[in-house]
């Protein structure tokens, strides 16, 4: 079978000799966007989990007295190694000999330098562990942040993960990002001055969004220097799903998302590595579109639309170009 974009699984693979899996974290961060700083509310796609919700809510066994795991931070330190330690002695292990230690959930860099230094050190201990995987937003990457980070990487493969979401910036203010599109530029040329590997997030079918504006925010990501891109499907939850009741969002199509989704591989830097062709949508939080929950349909569909219509990655790629009617 032809690769026509570049599989996160394949570039791994080759990286690190083998197949190498994530562990997904959940370290006790919060988000400057709920705790009061910038709103409450928080993104109008982001559940109360922070985009961990396939992570157990686990807890510990401390001296005989079983207690949930509270915000100090010795207990969250405890905790990312429990989730570690309970990860390795499942049989998800037993599929891989290297992994990836990715902070997940909320924003993996609001914290203070030292306080962030003790939860990244705690992967250090784990000789299977490879790499650092940071997800946070744009407007949480700072100098000391980079410097922290890029000390990891006499030992570890480190990359930061940053919403973008749409460089649409009204776009941006409906979904209470609370952060523009040029914060995450400046995040961007702060992680390649250290030279940390980025990954981009954007999403398809944002309320109000058309065709023109992910063109454009396509554009926008090919003026970056990126080393990933995550791709993921809005769906009806949270705050979305007040709009979805109130017919003031309208989810888009399984075809339309394939046909977008496809838009975006042919037209984005072809040396750009794909992590992600759809979101995760936990089931029990999933109110529309029904077709969300159908991973395979979703990433059967982008090969098969591809290869019908000889479509590979960059296939239409044009730095700082305008990309007319070339799909």
């Amino acid at each position: 079978m032809v690769d026509r974009y570049n599989h996160l699984n394949t570039y791994l693979k080759e990286k690190f000799g083998e197949r190498t899996l994530k562990i997904c974290i959940d370290a006790g961060f919060t988000c400057p966007n709920r705790d009061g700083t910038k709103s409450t509310a928080g993104c109008i796609f982001c559940t109360g989990q922070g985009s961990g919700e396939h992570i157990k809510n686990f807890v510990l066994n401390n001296s005989n007295e079983t207690f949930a795991i509270n915000n100090s931070l010795e207990n969250q330190v405890q905790n990312i190694k429990f989730q570690i330690d309970t990860y390795f002695n499942s049989y998800k292990s037993k599929r891989a000999n290297k992994f990836i230690a990715y902070f997940q959930n909320f924003t993996n860099t609001y914290d203070t330098i030292q306080n962030l230094k003790l939860k990244y050190d705690s992967v250090l201990e784990y000789d299977k562990i490879v790499a650092l995987d940071i997800a946070t937003r744009p407007d949480c990457i700072n100098e000391d942040i980079c410097k922290l980070i890029v000390s990891y990487k006499n030992k570890l493969y480190v990359l930061v993960e940053l919403g973008l979401q749409t460089s649409n910036d009204s776009t941006g203010k409906l979904i209470n990002r609370c952060y523009s599109s040029n914060d995450f530029t400046n995040a961007v040329q702060l992680l390649n001055k250290y030279n940390i590997d980025v990954v981009a997030h954007i999403m398809i079918g944002l309320p109000n969004e058309s065709s023109e504006d992910l063109k454009n925010t396509v554009n926008f990501l090919n003026l970056h220097n990126i080393q990933g891109l995550k791709i993921h499907s809005t769906y009806a939850n949270t705050a979305l799903e007040k709009m979805y009741i109130q017919n003031e969002y309208t989810p888009i199509t399984l075809d339309y998302y394939i046909e977008q989704a496809c838009f975006v591989l042919t037209h984005i830097n072809p040396n750009i590595i794909i992590h992600k062709l759809s979101g995760d949508a936990p089931k029990d939080l999933l109110v529309a579109p029904e077709w969300n929950s159908h991973k395979k349909w979703i990433l059967n569909g982008i090969d098969k639309y591809m290869k019908i219509n000889n479509l590979y990655q960059g296939k239409y790629f044009k730095l700082g170009g305008s990309y007319g009617n070339s799909r």
